[in-house]
């Protein structure tokens, strides 16, 4: 397993644990070729949002010592995106991923 995955599953274990919903790991690296994976999940609510955002960060930086290199969308908590180069996750808010 490739080290981009080992952090794609790791993240959606994460997500699960924080009760993020629909979590899809995409592998999107030869159709996209700036990243190799995306990990999709929605949240009831921006609160939810919020928590699982802050709780993936937290997570991946105690395993990895790894920050993302942006983050956006933690202030509207209705989509946030985390990079971490080769790894991208988005967090939706159930009616902002519809």
């Amino acid at each position: 397993m490739s080290e981009s995955l080992e952090l794609a599953t790791f993240i959606a274990q994460v997500i699960d644990d924080k009760q993020g919903q629909d979590i899809i790991v995409l592998p999107v690296g030869e159709v996209l070729g700036i990243t190799e994976y995306f990990v999709v999940t929605s949240a009831s609510n921006g609160r939810l949002v919020r928590a699982i955002s802050d709780s993936v960060l937290g997570s991946v930086r105690d395993a990895t010592g790894r920050g993302p290199m942006r983050s956006e969308g933690t202030r509207e908590q209705q989509w946030v995106l985390i990079d971490y180069g080769d790894v991208v996750v988005h967090i939706f808010v159930d009616e902002a991923r519809r």
